[in-house]
């Protein structure tokens, strides 16, 4: 059983030893309106992590994407099922991540870039071609290419 002065813990505190109670203390807290029992500063915190989570699974998901297109398009005698599977997959993922919040769709021509450059760097890696065989930037269309049922030749 809990103390008085245990249940007295400042909530900041209750982030740092323990986050699901925290949460839930939060949660309570915004049900019944009881602004006073927000931790309005680890609130915030999460809010942005939350954000940059989302930001980086469309990154990551684009980079995977991509970097398999382009072994498909500049390997082409070793394609095969599990490129295309992936390319599949990551294209499914993207709609749904897209689906769920809208709002990531423009971010994708800043997130391009860098998505567009590791995956170049992960291609050459596995197929050992320099890394000077993919071109600097994305020469695809994201809409009616990558993000399509389009296949490179």
């Amino acid at each position: 059983m809990a103390t008085a002065r245990q249940l007295e813990q400042p909530i900041t505190n209750l982030y740092e030893v323990d986050f699901l109670a925290w949460i839930e203390a939060q949660t309570q807290a915004l049900r019944t309106r009881q602004a006073g029992g927000l931790d309005w500063d680890n609130i915030l915190e999460e809010f942005e992590s939350m954000g940059r989570s989302e930001k980086n699974a469309l990154r990551s998901r684009l980079q995977v994407l991509l970097m398999h297109l382009m072994k498909w398009q500049w390997q082409p005698k070793k394609q095969s099922k599990s490129w295309a599977t992936s390319i599949r997959n990551q294209r499914l993922a993207l709609k749904y991540l897209i689906k769920d919040s809208p709002s990531l769709k423009r971010l994708i021509p800043e997130v391009l870039p860098e998505a567009w450059g590791d995956a170049a760097d992960e291609a050459a890696f596995e197929t050992g071609l320099p890394i000077s065989t993919f071109p600097e930037s994305c020469p695809w269309d994201i809409d009616t290419q990558v993000m399509a049922d389009w296949w490179p030749e």
